[in-house]
């Protein structure tokens, strides 16, 4: 049973907790902040993001937003939006309609006769409120959400409907089959295609009218005008440069925006006659997914970025995503103190304490979806998504592509180092350089399976895990490689995804055969899945002999025994996450589930654990402290006892004057918990002491304000 103590005299609360961990659980970080924006919408001074993850809300112009997602089903995202007065829709991916009539506070089901829960487009016409389906055309209900009936007539038969537009009394719809006019509340339609070309070779993402114009952005990477409500249409693509598809568009007194699938924002001040990019500040190649304007300020949703915004028609664009953790971390590399992440979409983020802040590190990269790193010495590595490998020697201030000798727009799926030699696994084969990059030589005789998942050195052994062909290994720095005989002929023992290498031991994951491990350099290997309840391993990281795994839809788990027996370690995190990525400090966990950011967990609070017939049992005693997050002025100081002590916890200030004393009692074995209001602190360096029995442990403890 936990116990509160007050200490009047410093005004402090200390929870003491019994054998189970007060805060033995996965604490979300401060960021990286951002993601998937898949809608945008404006009700009043509120704006609503709908993203994969639910729901967030800013009342301050983008500066901060809050996850408002209560009643939202959390296995389905968020894909469109529509306000009216305080009545806010949400369409999602899977789950149907939604609505919030408290500001997105509570959510509730509106469903009641849609056939098709998959919701593309939203739109309101006075009473009436459309919701575009995939595949099951369009459903209208009169009665705010209530009943929902299907109006398709003159419809192709499961048309996909993903966008609307309303022009007076007048609806349009764009579909997989051109664009549809219902003059009637949607009682009939009526193809409205005269000049849009071929409509079975493209869909109509987007519809926008301005004034008496309509515009329409196609898959095919063209927009169309019409000034006629729709009878005939001509293409206004002057501009826009390599097609590419159009997903959303916005206006903002005279000036037009198509958000386009890879090549950002473009803008027209001349009702689409020519379009000039506008990308100042937006990431490299932007997916943009939705706009939203209010006033003079035009938002920007990302696929992967997140949120921008712009105050001046998009002569530059400013992130505004903090509170937002909506992004897909698909690598953590640690250099000393800095710990990086690498995203889809929003490039590489730096966090400098332990994942209390991060901030982007993109200063050279040309692309932003960053599936790999490799820190080599002062050295990192980051590989792309189409955009080769990066280097940097700054500790991420800048970067520099060094892709000579790489396939064009190659994807680099993992790195490893072997002494000079950087090893880069990529779906084209691997390929070595002996000269950090600068150089690259295929490096492939052997290897039979040329997609290259993951990779991994011991000794003077390269490891490479394919997708679909096996593990392969190099006695001789790349020359030549010969198949590793796992002794398991399951289809997906041949998926080998992650690696890692730990004192004389690697150990392999797969997609969906678990995990293997070696003990003589590859030479056998053993099937190591005791406890392990989710065989699909994308991630793997190493803390001395602490091996760590991250599933598909599991979750993390953990082995201190050799990989006899593993344990999960899932409190906190999301449920069923999908870990792709793992990263180890000298004090905490790093790992992002898919979709939900970084996420972070004291070592200490596992490491201790002994698996086995003596599990929960706290082999080792620690302290580690947790900075304030969300905004609070709390720090805790944490610590694991190993056995009954004396436990004594001083601040002092780089002086050694000391200037608080937080406990001085003894404990029985287990975990506790310090909270300390820093509010009044001056910001500086601070040194946290603690002594029990007699073991000293100290930190430091930085106040920025």
């Amino acid at each position: 049973m936990r116990k509160k103590l007050t200490l009047v005299a410093m005004s402090i609360t200390f929870l003491i907790g019994s054998s189970s961990m007060i805060a033995a659980q996965w604490i979300q970080a401060n960021g990286p902040y951002g993601g998937h924006i898949n809608a945008l919408a404006l009700s009043g001074g509120n704006i609503f993001a709908g993203t994969n993850v639910g729901v967030f809300l800013s009342a301050n112009n983008g500066t901060s937003w809050t996850s408002v997602s209560s009643g939202l089903p959390g296995t389905s995202a968020v894909i469109s939006l529509a306000a009216s007065g305080s009545n806010i829709f949400a369409g999602t991916d899977a789950s149907g309609v939604f609505l919030s009539t408290d500001n997105g506070a509570s959510w509730t089901a509106v469903n009641s006769g849609l056939t098709k829960t998959y919701i593309v487009a939203l739109a309101i016409k006075g009473g009436n409120i459309y919701a575009g389906t995939g595949g099951g055309g369009v459903f209208l209900s009169t009665n705010n959400g209530t009943s929902w009936a299907a109006i398709n007539s003159g419809l192709p038969a499961t048309v996909s409907v993903y966008s609307f537009a309303v022009s007076g009394g007048n609806v349009f719809a764009g579909t997989n089959s051109g664009i549809f006019l219902s003059a009637n509340n949607g009682t009939t339609w009526t193809p409205v295609n005269s000049g849009l070309g071929d409509t079975s070779a493209m869909a109509v993402n987007a519809l926008f009218v301005n004034g008496g114009t309509i515009f329409a952005g196609t898959t095919s990477g063209d927009v169309f005008l019409s000034t006629n409500n729709g009878a005939s249409w001509n293409p206004v693509d002057s501009g826009l440069g390599t097609p590419t598809p159009v997903n959303a568009l916005a206006a903002s007194g005279g000036n037009v925006f198509v958000g386009t699938n890879g090549s950002g924002v473009f803008h027209s001040v001349n009702n689409g006659t020519s379009w000039t990019p506008v990308n100042s500040g937006l990431p490299v190649n932007s997916f943009i997914k939705s706009f939203a304007v209010s006033g003079g300020t035009v938002f920007v949703g990302t696929d992967g970025g997140g949120v921008f915004l712009t105050p001046n028609n998009g002569t530059s664009w400013t992130p505004v995503n903090s509170g937002i953790v909506n992004t897909d971390v698909w690598a953590f590399a640690v250099i000393g103190n800095n710990i990086f992440s690498g995203t889809y979409g929003g490039g590489v983020f730096l966090s400098s304490n332990e994942g209390a802040s991060w901030a982007p590190a993109n200063a050279g990269l040309a692309n932003v979806d960053v599936w790999s790193f490799f820190a080599n010495g002062n050295k990192i590595f980051a590989g792309t998504d189409g955009g080769g490998v990066f280097l940097s020697a700054n500790s991420g201030a800048s970067w520099t592509a060094v892709n000579s000798g790489l396939p064009a727009d190659c994807s680099i799926k993992a790195l490893a180092v072997l002494g000079n030699n950087v090893f880069a696994g990529t779906y084209s084969g691997a390929f070595l350089s002996t000269d950090s990059g600068s150089d690259w030589n295929p490096a492939d005789s052997g290897l039979t399976s040329t997609a290259v998942a993951s990779l991994a050195v011991l000794g003077n052994h390269v490891f490479a895990g394919t997708a679909g062909g096996g593990l392969f290994m190099s006695t001789d720095t790349g020359k030549s490689w010969n198949l590793v005989n796992f002794g398991d002929t399951s289809y997906y023992a041949g998926f080998v995804f992650s690696l890692v290498v730990s004192g004389g031991d690697i150990f392999a994951g797969t997609e969906g055969d678990g995990v293997f491990l070696s003990k003589d350099n590859g030479t056998t290997w053993t099937k190591v899945n005791t406890g392990l309840s989710n065989p699909s391993v994308w991630s793997l990281a190493a803390s001395g002999s602490n091996i760590f795994a991250g599933t598909d839809h599991g979750g993390v788990f953990l082995t201190n025994n050799g990989g006899e027996s593993w344990t999960e370690v899932n409190t906190g995190l999301p449920p069923d996450a999908e870990v792709h990525s793992l990263g180890v400090s000298s004090t905490d966990v790093f790992a992002g589930p898919w979709g939900f950011g970084a996420w972070r967990r004291p070592l200490s609070e596992m490491l201790g654990v002994i698996h086995g017939p003596h599990q929960g049992i706290l082999r080792q005693s620690s302290m580690t402290i947790r900075l304030p997050s969300g905004g609070n002025h709390t720090v805790a100081v944490e610590f694991n006892l190993a056995q009954s002590d004396v436990v004594v916890v001083k601040i002092f200030n780089l002086s050694g004057k000391e200037i608080a004393s937080l406990i001085n009692a003894r404990f029985a074995p287990g975990s506790y918990s310090i909270p300390w209001n820093i509010q009044n602190l001056a910001r500086g360096c601070y040194i946290v002491k603690m002594q029990a029995g007699s073991r000293m442990f100290s930190k430091n403890l930085p106040i920025v304000k």
